[in-house]
């Protein structure tokens, strides 16, 4: 297919390994454990430790996520670490300021989302380091060592970090560690300055040395704890030592001939993926055109429905039961598409509640040449999380508890040590049994129908996987319809006679990244979207051949 619209960026290939993350020193770190001999899992971790440092506004090791991984051996595992409510959350910790959007998830003071009271109990470094030890081939301290020289030596903050803290200053200006670490003397960071965190460094230092249990057993957890107690929240060690990783069933369907692998509730974006793409296997995708009105409308109308879903029955499986098999049934499916109307945007359900998961998290995609491919979205929440940054220790805190809806009585209500549902969507798309696709993005709510977005893209309107990450995005959750700027005023115009509100944004989720395969050749090829500062890095060449003499230049004649 000619591609309909010029890519920011270019894609690379690589025949030993690529790494796709959203920062170029991230992907540097992953290509520096394959060509130290590790894999994918070394790799995708090492990125992500990096990451904490270079993109520190998305991803941390007191965070939370969900991990895709496919081994070499053909077995899919899906790691689920989200965070979870302290012990001593109750469903109304948080008062609510609305029962109706667009202010449903808001809370009086933005307790939920704003300062200790937001902290969930972390998850994201108990799995990376259990990844390492389970899957890997390289130890933590080897893991870790990118990211100990980038905090410790620094590194040039980019426009996008610099954008993003002055979006953020007022709430960062509240908590003094964090002001003096992103904008000292209340002046945010310039594009170009060098920022080093060296508290930070000391903490992954000890870690390296310590390995986790000193967050989650020991003196860093227990600093933070204080810090936590001090300031009026309910974390707990207890709620520290109680974490637990959980290895879930991947979810899977046959679209096309493709077999979709996303993660299971309460990850949603894995199930309503799948459910988008069963709705719209009763279509010819592909006839309706990339771009188009019709094609637009359709996909807006199974976001719709989706989404009703995800309110009406997705929760913590632990609290209450997920139908799974019946949203992801072609009856359901059939009777789905009858409501659905060409000509006319239709309801799909009345009072679908909005989220308040932040579209500001990270994606690594990593591949390497055994065949070890590892999907990992990790997050924070929000920029920066709850803006707390524990004192002497450079670690920010997530906001985590801003997933769940504040009024009681919910499938995603706050409830003691539960787990929140979240929008994360790290996809493996499979052609007769071989990886053609692994890809992920950041976005909150957002997340998954960009993926599917594309995933449709790849599969029915034959793009490359660069074209597919960078291709325009639209987005509804059943109130406006968001259209990003690339999407012509004729389309617009079309889409707004058939009754949706449009609302033009510049972007719809964050930077996507993935890689693709070439199964003829071998050859791995990396992409990232211009949406964020995503780079993909790839390894080729390999070892000398075996056999090989050298002359001195003495015997030369």
């Amino acid at each position: 297919m000619e591609s309909q619209f010029k890519t920011t960026k270019q894609s690379v290939t690589g025949s030993l390994g690529v790494v796709a993350s959203n920062h170029p020193l991230g992907s540097a770190a992953g290509l520096e454990m394959l060509a130290l001999g590790g894999n994918a899992i070394d790799a995708a971790i090492a990125t992500l430790f990096a990451l904490n440092v270079v993109e520190p506004m998305m991803v941390g090791l007191f965070g939370a996520g969900w991990m895709n991984i496919r081994l070499a051996s053909g077995e899919s595992v899906i790691v689920d670490n989200y965070a979870t409510a302290p012990q001593a959350a109750t469903p109304d910790l948080f008062t609510p300021i609305s029962d109706s959007w667009p202010d449903y998830m808001e809370t009086v003071g933005e307790a939920s989302k704003l300062g200790y009271l937001a902290v969930g109990t972390p998850g994201t470094l108990k799995a990376w380091a259990e990844a390492v030890e389970t899957w890997g081939r390289l130890d933590l301290a080897a893991v870790m060592a990118p990211a100990i020289r980038y905090a410790e030596g620094g590194f040039p903050v980019s426009r996008y970090l610099h954008e993003i803290i002055m979006d953020r200053q007022t709430d960062i200006l509240k908590f003094p560690a964090t002001a003096a670490t992103f904008a000292p003397e209340r002046d945010p960071l310039k594009p170009g300055v060098q920022l080093k965190q060296p508290a930070l460094g000391q903490t992954f230092r000890t870690i390296a040395q310590e390995g986790p249990t000193t967050l989650y057993d020991g003196a860093i957890g227990q600093a933070i704890v204080d810090d936590v107690r001090q300031n009026g929240g309910i974390f707990s060690m207890d709620d520290l030592r109680q974490y637990k990783t959980i290895r879930r069933q991947p979810l899977s369907i046959t679209y096309r001939g493709y077999d979709v692998i996303l993660p299971s509730p309460p990850c949603a974006g894995g199930l309503h993926i799948l459910q988008i793409l069963r709705l719209l296997e009763g279509y010819d995708v592909a006839e309706l055109g990339f771009g188009t009105a019709d094609g637009i409308h359709l996909l807006a109308e199974c976001f719709k429905i989706a989404f009703a879903d995800r309110a009406a029955h997705v929760g913590d499986p632990a609290s209450g039961d997920v139908p799974v098999a019946w949203l992801l049934s072609e009856p359901y499916a059939a009777a789905r598409r009858a409501t659905i109307r060409m000509d006319k945007a239709a309801p799909q359900a009345a009072g679908v509640q909005p989220s308040n998961e932040s579209g500001d998290t990270t994606h690594v995609t990593v591949a390497d040449r055994d065949g070890n491919i590892a999907a990992l979205t990790q997050t924070i929440n929000h920029t920066f999380g709850s803006k707390v940054m524990v004192p002497g220790t450079g670690v920010l805190l997530n906001n985590c508890m801003a997933l769940f809806d504040p009024h009681p009585g919910h499938p995603n209500s706050v409830g003691p040590g539960k787990r929140t549902v979240s929008s994360m969507s790290p996809a493996i798309v499979l052609k007769d049994g071989q990886p053609i696709m692994a890809l992920g993005t950041p976005g909150g709510v957002r997340i998954f129908p960009s993926v599917a977005q594309a995933i449709i893209n790849v599969i029915d309107h034959g793009m490359s996987l660069q074209e597919a990450v960078e291709a325009p995005r639209v987005w509804t959750q059943g109130q406006t319809l968001e259209i990003e700027q690339a999407i012509p005023n004729t389309v617009r115009h079309e889409l707004a006679n058939r009754g949706h509100e449009i609302q033009e944004v510049t972007t719809v989720a964050g930077g996507m990244n993935g890689v693709a395969f070439d199964p003829q050749s071998g050859l791995m090829h990396g992409a990232a979207c211009w949406r964020a500062d995503g780079s993909p890095a790839a390894l080729g060449g390999g070892p000398a051949r075996s056999g090989i003499r050298f002359q001195s230049t003495a015997n030369r004649r």
